[in-house]
């Protein structure tokens, strides 16, 4: 994961107004590590006003992505963290203070980034560091040394 991890794809204690805006800034952080282009961005928040907030899917955390297009240059991951939650109309694990932005070149290459993602986020000492970390070069060093 931290491979495709580059620091410019980690933001921490971000201000955002709404979902909207919160998806737009993990999306930019894919944009600036060259794994996407703007457009992936609408694409992303296309998904999320059609199929509602089921990338939200554990408390405080959200996955925002879209499926390969064009708009994917390469497959990788953002780590945006937020100062205060967001609302993304989830029952249950509203409000997000987390997304990871992914964005995946075709339907098999995220799968190896999937699998430490979801076992990175299972220990609560893990999303703990994320929500109270001070840089992205903290986070960077963390995954170098825990994945």
């Amino acid at each position: 994961m931290s491979a495709a991890l580059p620091e410019e794809s980690i933001r921490v204690r971000a201000i955002a107004l709404d979902w909207m805006h919160a998806t737009e800034l993990a999306v930019k952080l894919l944009v600036a590590a060259g794994k996407v282009s703007p457009e992936y961005g609408a694409e992303c928040l296309s998904v999320l006003e059609e199929l509602g907030p089921y990338q939200v899917i554990a408390p405080g955390i959200a996955l925002i992505h879209s499926k390969p297009s064009p708009s994917v240059f390469e497959t990788g991951i953002s780590i945006l963290t937020l100062s205060e939650g967001v609302e993304f109309g989830h029952q249950s694990n509203d409000p997000v203070r987390i997304l990871i932005g992914l964005a995946a070149l075709d339907h098999d290459s995220h799968i190896e980034i999937m699998g430490e993602l979801a076992r990175f986020l299972q220990d609560e000492a893990n999303v703990n560091f994320l929500l109270n970390v001070a840089s992205a070069e903290e986070i960077s060093d963390y995954l170098q040394s825990n994945l």
